[in-house]
């Protein structure tokens, strides 16, 4: 197999482990080649380039080559433009890592996913200038992540009879299946959600407090049954917290 050179791809460092006594391994989220393992040789080092720059949360471009599985990174460029995550939305985007860590194989592509992580970052880094809570930042990304990786069915479709949900009725999301009309005999732990709960989250908008609050049922029911026994450190806290 021929080594393969990437150049000034679009990234942000997931995660950091120490390797050897002077080197990183990246897990990485980049645009075009999703997540990816690199080894950062010699980051640890007092005086690297790369040490003051290879920073969770912050945007960079990074180039790397090699043919295994675990790719050499040759450089890394701080691309700026976002505050420092601190506090509740520090924790946040811990949170969002952890989601990407454990939904994404390697190297798959997920541009669209890229794009909303990206925005979702920057809405958190500039959280005081927000006028959405942490709860309305979190959810499209959620959403986005639950639709790109295959773990959530249509929102704004009936599974019975492909048709938008009446906004005044009830409706239950099915495991495997997706939206259909509310039953008597329904299990009760499956998310109950009125049908203008459902068009609204299907467009992003989480703006009415009633699709908030069943936009979070729903998100946690969907997480749920992917993650099973997994979990999240973060998102615990976070709902401990209640914050999301």
């Amino acid at each position: 197999m021929a080594s393969i050179r990437v150049a000034d791809e679009p990234a942000f460092v997931l995660h950091s482990i120490p390797y050897k006594e002077t080197s990183l391994i990246l897990d990485v989220f980049t645009r075009q080649y999703g997540r990816m393992a690199l080894i950062a040789k010699g980051a640890k080092r007092p005086h690297s380039t790369l040490r003051p720059v290879l920073q969770r949360f912050q945007p960079l471009l990074v180039s790397w080559s090699g043919k295994s599985e675990l790719r050499t990174l040759t450089k890394s460029e701080w691309v700026g433009g976002m505050p420092s995550l601190v506090g509740d939305a520090l924790l946040c985007g811990f949170y969002l890592n952890e989601l990407l860590v454990k939904f994404l194989a390697r190297e798959d592509d997920y541009e669209r996913l890229y794009d909303r992580y990206a925005e979702t970052i920057n809405a958190l880094s500039n959280l005081e200038l927000e006028s959405k809570g942490l709860e309305e930042i979190l959810r499209p990304f959620e959403l986005s992540l639950l639709q790109e990786t295959g773990y959530a069915a249509a929102l704004d479709r009936c599974v019975e009879t492909n048709e938008a949900p009446i906004a005044q009725e009830q409706y239950v999301y099915q495991p495997e299946r997706g939206v259909r009309p509310i039953q008597v005999d329904d299990p009760g732990h499956w998310p109950v959600l009125t049908g203008r709960s459902l068009l609204a989250i299907a467009v992003g908008d989480f703006s009415d407090p009633e699709t908030l609050s069943e936009s979070k049922q729903l998100m946690r029911f969907l997480l749920g049954l992917h993650l099973q026994d997994q979990v999240l450190t973060t998102r615990q806290i976070l709902i401990d917290l209640k914050k999301i």
